[in-house]
């Protein structure tokens, strides 16, 4: 990459049309009828969102022509998932995909850095979301913190999966004071002894007795990933009631598996 240009088959990405919302549309319903043509036309027309992306992934160890090829992979993806059923622009739904394709790349070859005005930018996001929030009860949508901040609303997704970092296996989830529970202990083992499945239909057992709240928050805490607070703002209750049942929950698991 030469004063932010990448040279792909002898063709300058500064020479690369950008769709307007029209031609997306219009390019993804003929895609979705069987026109291939539409597909590449869609994908070309896309390859500067890529470079978007990797101008603001901070990594001089790897190579950016390699880090492209990576981003056009979750590109192609993105395309052939999306449906303009979702309501939302293309470039939303896409960043998160090309960034995950991008990350897992590079977790697997080194580590990730990303930009101080990039986590800046997630934190503001971050934060005017919750104060809205506080303020209103309701929640405010990536295109209105996008507006709100000034940005396009793809920066504001790519900012936020910023934040996140591939988490070890050891990583502890929860700890009240007793026995830590790990990640580990969330996954399945698929070489299983007789007595360990004795304990998994045991396990099984103690889940069911708990209600579905309780384990409703413990799917979404342990299994999805989601914070306390994404949690009671789908349940509409506070984080201190989503706290307290997630507690209770495993206070009853531990007492039911003794």
């Amino acid at each position: 990459m030469v004063n932010n240009k990448v040279i792909i088959s002898g063709v300058s990405t500064t020479n690369l049309k950008v769709l307007t919302s029209e031609e997306m549309v219009s390019l993804f319903q003929k895609m979705h009828s069987g026109d291939t043509f539409a597909r590449n036309d869609l994908i070309s027309g896309n390859l500067k969102l890529v470079l978007s992306i990797l101008r603001k992934i901070n990594n001089k160890n790897e190579s950016l022509d390699d880090l492209f090829q990576v981003g056009c992979i979750g590109l192609v993806k993105a395309i052939d998932n999306f449906d303009l059923a979702h309501g939302v622009k293309f470039s939303t739904y896409a960043v998160p995909m090309i960034l995950g394709e991008i990350k897992r790349y590079l977790r697997d070859n080194n580590s990730i850095r990303v930009s101080r005005s990039t986590r800046d930018l997630a934190y503001k996001a971050l934060k005017l979301k919750e104060e809205h929030f506080m303020e209103t009860g309701l929640e405010l949508s990536t295109e209105e913190i996008a507006e709100k901040l000034g940005v396009n609303s793809y920066e504001i997704v790519f900012a936020i999966e910023s934040l996140k970092s591939p988490v070890s296996m050891s990583e502890p989830i929860y700890n009240d004071g007793g026995d830590t529970i790990y990640l580990y202990d969330q996954l399945e083992d698929k070489k299983q002894t007789g007595s360990e499945v004795e304990k998994r239909l045991v396990t099984n057992d103690a889940v069911e007795a708990l209600s579905d709240r309780e384990k409703y928050i413990l799917n979404e805490r342990y299994i999805i990933g989601k914070t306390q607070m994404e949690i009671a703002n789908e349940m509409l209750i506070s984080q201190a009631q989503v706290s307290r049942l997630e507690k209770n929950a495993i206070k009853q698991l531990k007492k039911t598996l003794r």
